[in-house]
């Protein structure tokens, strides 16, 4: 057993908080970004309000994109390392990295060429349609470094270094907090990008992010060189990673394009529905942190612990994370439905985009412990290399759930429909998903 591979030793609850605080706080810093983002565009009208709504299912799913390769590349240097072959590790990791900057040109050229076609899709107004082509042009030639971000970050969460990742992500999110107020806005004399600036402010971020990694995984047992990457059978490799990185992705992805459909329906409902809803999806992101930071952590746990032989951690580490979901989700809600019109005053004075916001937040909040469920489930998942497992299981959350509850029945219930549709998702979601990786940790055995 590899010395690299520390969460095979030791307490899994220690283990999982020492993992998953740094991560909660990492991922709390950059959900803070989206309610900056929101705060500052939201003081430019209700129509920019609007447009980022239609904008920010899009985006989640292009970071999706790149939670994948994160994914990808923390579970395969994860089983590496707990079969004790640092050398295999520290090839994937390297390839990894050129794997990432590849696939991020690649997507953020095409998403450039069919931006137009995309929003008009998802039933952009001519009004709107320029705000959100002044945003997403600069994000998507940016993918590039989005993904390599993402890629260096799974370089470290498969070694178990949590409070690097954390400080990786403390310097994209600052970088954001400084530079939204002048570029959205403008200080100083200078006018300021608009709706734009947030765009601007979130690549600075990034690249701030990538030059912080480069520096942290320098001092680990797998530091970025290049030279290693002519030593990788570039098939197998890229094989390996692919094999998660894609049902990951597209897992991850899933949720999103859920979203920017329920966003197309709710258009119908006027731009109030929509703002409410799209500003309460940025709330709601920053309300289930800790739940996202758990299932940033429990794959590199799972991860190693499989790789070493130990599924009986395994195991052990999803039932406690299982009983974390349960108990913060539900706290959640009863706070979220107490109070959201207080929630909504941060983003909006509009009074129809507060009712809205409100409404969301009473009826979808209560399946939230069901949504961190699905969301630990599939890290676990990833993790011992059953990631088509996770993706099913996501597919038939969104699209035989979710999509047609909301279909069916918002011509009677209106806007409330879509929110009941999520609220169905994640509570039939994450019950299924607990059922499912708890079969897949009993009924396989060895190394993944």
């Amino acid at each position: 057993m590899s010395e690299a591979a520390k969460l095979t030793r030791g307490s899994i609850r220690g283990h999982l908080v020492h993992q998953t605080l740094p991560m909660t706080v990492g991922v709390a810093a950059i959900m803070s970004v989206g309610l900056v983002d929101a705060y500052f565009i939201g003081q430019l009208g209700s129509a920019q309000l609007a447009a980022v709504a239609f904008v920010f299912p899009v985006t989640i799913a292009l970071s999706s994109l790149g939670v994948g390769v994160m994914v990808g590349v923390n579970a395969v240097i994860a089983r590496a390392l707990g079969e004790g072959d640092v050398e295999r590790a520290a090839r994937r990791a390297n390839f990894g990295v050129v794997f990432a900057v590849a696939l991020g040109l690649a997507l953020g050229l095409a998403l450039f060429a069919l931006l137009d076609p995309l929003f008009r899709l998802m039933q952009a107004s001519d009004r709107l349609l320029p705000l959100i082509r002044a945003y997403m042009a600069p994000f998507s030639l940016g993918m590039p470094v989005l993904l390599l971000q993402m890629a260096l970050n799974g370089v470290l969460r498969g070694q178990g270094e949590a409070r690097k990742t954390f400080l990786v992500s403390l310097t994209y999110a600052a970088a954001n907090w400084a530079l939204d107020p002048p570029l959205i806005s403008g200080a100083f004399g200078f006018a300021g990008f608009g709706i734009a600036g947030a765009a601007y402010a979130s690549l600075a971020g990034y690249g701030l992010a990538i030059v912080v990694a480069l520096g942290l995984i320098g001092r680990t047992v797998l530091p970025i060189r290049p030279g290693l990457i002519r030593q990788c059978r570039f098939a197998e490799s890229a094989r390996a990673i692919s094999r998660v990185a894609a049902p990951a992705a597209f897992s991850n992805a899933i949720n999103p394009i859920g979203l920017s459909i329920l966003t197309a329906l709710l258009a119908s409902q006027g731009e109030a529905a929509v703002a409410g809803f799209g500003a309460a999806g940025r709330l709601q992101s920053f309300a289930v942190v800790p739940l996202l930071g758990l299932s940033g952590s429990i794959g590199a746990i799972v991860g190693q612990n499989w790789g070493a032989g130990r599924p009986d951690r395994a195991r052990r580490a999803m039932r406690e994370a299982g009983a974390f979901c349960l108990l913060y989700g539900l706290a959640l809600a009863l706070v979220l439905f107490a109070a959201g019109q207080w929630f909504a005053g941060f983003f909006t004075d509009d009074p129809a985009v507060v009712a809205e916001f409100d409404r969301y937040l009473r009826i979808a909040a209560w399946g939230f412990a069901g949504f961190g469920l699905l969301i630990v489930a599939n890290g676990a998942l990833n993790a011992v290399d059953r990631a088509s497992w996770a993706m099913a299981q996501s597919f038939a959350r969104v699209f035989l759930i979710m999509l047609p509850f909301g279909w069916l029945l918002r011509p009677a219930w209106g806007a409330p429909a879509i929110y009941a549709a999520e609220l169905a998702a994640n509570v039939i979601g994450g019950a299924i998903a607990a059922l499912v990786v708890m079969h897949a940790l009993r009924n396989f055995s060895g190394r993944g």
